[in-house]
């Protein structure tokens, strides 16, 4: 899964709509929502909408379906995700008053290699023995460098990646 954030001037078409978020099965972008941090926020203020794009090859298993996603994230120009964003914009907010030219300040796109660390799933992932893990044989230290992040421990969340870098400060305390 991938989420880019788009930065508006404001967000009067989501308002003229009665939306803040919007769902979109098959898109090539599946959903868009605004985030908006002040209960009284005013639709003339800037606002950021984050989309999500989730790359999938149905039929594949799922450690397979995450490998050919990045693929095709990493093949995919910016120019395309910049296409695509605009057109789906235009078509869903359109009848809001959206106009792509005036109301995006900001697109970031997050084509961050591997997306997501790979979470184990006892559906079909091996029974590994324990500290026989991909994860854990990969993190293992090399000289004064320890492996710290989301990869590290198999999952996706920032917590994981903290929990991952106090593990890899301990290992380096503990030997040096």
């Amino acid at each position: 899964m991938r989420i880019h954030d788009l930065a508006l001037h404001s967000w009067r078409a989501f308002e003229r709509l009665g939306v803040r978020s919007i769902a979109i099965p098959g898109g090539y972008f599946t959903s868009a929502r605004i985030e908006l941090h002040a209960r009284d926020a005013r639709s003339d203020e800037p606002a950021l909408v984050k989309l999500v794009r989730t790359p999938c090859q149905p039929g594949l298993p799922a450690r397979e379906q995450h490998r050919a996603g990045r693929r095709e994230l990493l093949a995919t120009p910016f120019p395309t995700f910049e296409t695509k964003l605009r057109e789906l914009l235009a078509r869903v907010l359109g009848p809001g008053g959206f106009d792509g030219a005036r109301d995006i300040a900001a697109i970031t796109v997050n084509r961050w290699p591997h997306g997501y660390a790979y979470e184990y799933n006892s559906l079909w992932d091996p029974a590994w023995p324990a500290g026989q893990e991909p994860c854990v044989l990969g993190r293992q230290p090399f000289g004064r460098i320890a492996i710290a992040n989301a990869d590290a421990g198999a999952y996706a969340y920032t917590d994981g990646a903290i929990d991952q870098a106090w593990r890899a400060i301990g290992e380096i305390v503990r030997r040096f």
